[in-house]
């Protein structure tokens, strides 16, 4: 693991602010990476208070293990098992704060040797977790020219996603894939040079990542399953740095924020009626990165930033 790696946390203080840290609560922050927003919830709890955190990264977890804190737990897994977790802990329904900070972090991308970077050579893994899945070597090697298509521009929104695959599977029949800029070759001779700041790997090694890691998969059962183990006034924040996670962060809110509709005169009890009506979510906020944080950070971007409260009781 690269020691010198610089980390600099996305939107610290929006976090903070939006998670309402309380002195002695309970807060999960689900997605470690490097620790930069943990350590920032830990400054502001209190001795009585609590921080859960899960990645399924070997070297988050080296990371988190440096920590020396009674207040702070560390778990290796995925954060899609954040029920189970919080389950063994009994902090169900105690909760005053759960983080959810999506994507690839700097310790990923800057390290050549796990393939997430579209700009260094390495070997053509891309796993989060490296003991478990499919590299994206094999997976492209094994996967037919309709299954890369799909995958393409479902998870990267890639436009010149049928050129890519077929440039994929040509190469493959002579030689696997097996580097990072084996593949960025192929992409830029299948593609047009059409925008100079947009690098034209950037949406293939984005869905080919998304896709082998499901990660769209683990968003949505996580988010649901925060509803499980938030306290009423308890928040959710959640960073997102693409639309396909945003989206599905922004359509989570809004359905449990929403009343249930109920078709008219359909035979209903009162006390039913009631509790169907009852909304779990209250939206919060939706924050941007500032200019200036974009300066000091350029990764933060494409960072959108969304909280919501549960008001559910």
């Amino acid at each position: 693991m690269n020691q010198n790696i610089k980390h600099i946390p996305v939107m610290t203080k929006e976090v903070i602010k939006s998670l309402k840290i309380q002195e002695n609560g309970i807060y999960i922050d689900s997605t470690f990476g490097m620790g930069g927003h943990s350590c920032e919830i830990l400054k502001k709890l209190g001795k009585n208070g609590k921080l859960y955190a899960i990645d399924k990264d070997f070297n988050s977890i080296f990371i988190a293990n440096q920590i020396q804190d009674q207040r702070f737990f560390i778990l290796h897994d995925t954060f899609s098992n954040i029920l189970n977790y919080a389950r063994s802990k009994k902090i169900i329904g105690n909760v005053d704060g759960i983080l959810f900070d999506l994507g690839v972090s700097s310790l990923q991308i800057e390290d050549c040797k796990r393939g997430f970077s579209y700009k260094k050579n390495g070997p053509l893994d891309m796993r989060m977790n490296q003991n478990f899945g499919m590299t994206a070597s094999d997976w492209i090697s094994k996967s037919d020219v309709k299954e890369i298509i799909f995958v393409l521009k479902n998870f990267g929104e890639e436009r010149f996603a049928k050129k890519i695959a077929y440039a994929i599977k040509d190469y493959n029949q002579t030689k696997k894939i097996t580097k990072t800029l084996e593949l960025v070759n192929i992409i830029k001779k299948a593609t047009p040079k059409k925008n100079m700041y947009k690098h034209p790997a950037k949406r293939t090694f984005q869905a080919i990542r998304i896709y082998i890691n499901q990660e769209l998969e683990e968003i949505k059962y996580a988010l649901e399953s925060s509803l499980k183990i938030l306290k009423p006034g308890g928040r959710i924040t959640v960073i997102s740095f693409h639309s396909l996670e945003d989206r599905i962060t922004k359509q989570f809110m809004i359905k449990h924020s929403m009343k249930a509709q109920i078709p008219h005169g359909m035979p209903i009890t009162e006390k039913k009626r009631d509790k169907l009506k009852i909304c779990k979510l209250k939206i919060i906020n939706r924050l941007l990165p500032t200019i200036e944080e974009i300066q000091k950070n350029p990764r933060s971007r494409s960072s959108v930033l969304r909280t919501a409260e549960h008001i559910l009781k």
